[in-house]
């Protein structure tokens, strides 16, 4: 009879032990299931440190051979007023002429035609000396005084601005917007009276690049956003 009391007393004993581990169990699943997902941003501004500036004019006649000489004489001239500005020969590309025949285009009316050739030449700059181009570009002045027209009306042809330092700037602004997102998540946690606990899950978002606005497209303006899932607990 004291073997059956005993017996007794250790399956209570383990029937209370496992509907314990049992609660545990449930009371730590369910406080994982108490989660907060929070965003961080980081935004900031990047001088651009590449250009890309095609220089384009165009000449007009009917003698492709004269047309041909002028264009050359031309490219000299502007070459010319590069490098002494500062250009080196490696960041100057001259592009083959664009000849456009109009008495071959079939859509174009052939009578009233002044000039039959229209011949459009490109010499594009690229270059790391950002500001230096910038400023060449406000002495178009100079080559017009030698006879060249720079055009400016084909969108095809506008300087290009761009930042490629992006992945020296990644981690500080990676940083910056899991702070960002810390700060968030501790606030909610203290309005829901709660603790934040671990991260859950990270993610990085896609860092974009565009111009601050359409006025300065030399100025960039660099922007990601992490989302942080962090777990709350009592």
């Amino acid at each position: 009879m004291k073997q059956w009391n005993i017996a007794g007393i250790c399956i209570a004993i383990g029937i209370f032990l496992a509907g314990w581990c049992v609660k545990k169990g449930l009371d730590s699943f369910a406080g994982k299931d108490r989660v907060v997902s929070v965003k961080g941003l980081s935004e900031q501004e990047f001088p651009a440190d590449k250009v890309t500036w095609p220089l384009t004019y165009k000449e007009v006649g009917n003698d492709l051979i004269a047309l041909y000489d002028k264009i050359k004489a031309n490219n000299a001239v502007i070459i010319a007023f590069l490098k002494e500005k500062g250009i080196s020969d490696a960041e100057i590309t001259v592009n083959a002429p664009q000849t456009l025949d109009l008495k071959a285009d079939r859509y174009v009316q052939q009578q009233g035609i002044a000039n039959r050739y229209n011949i459009t030449s490109v010499i594009t700059v690229t270059s790391s000396q950002v500001e230096l181009v910038r400023s060449l570009m406000s002495e178009q002045g100079e080559l017009l005084k030698k006879g060249i027209a720079l055009s400016a009306d084909d969108y095809r042809y506008n300087p290009v601005f761009e930042f490629t330092r992006l992945n020296d700037v990644k981690p500080q602004m990676i940083e910056e917007a899991t702070k960002n997102a810390r700060s968030a998540a501790q606030q909610f946690a203290k309005d829901s009276q709660s603790e934040l606990g671990k991260i859950k899950r990270a993610t990085q978002g896609q860092f974009s690049i565009s111009d601050r606005d359409a006025n300065t497209p030399f100025v960039k303006k660099v922007r990601v956003v992490t989302t942080v899932d962090y777990y709350l607990e009592d």
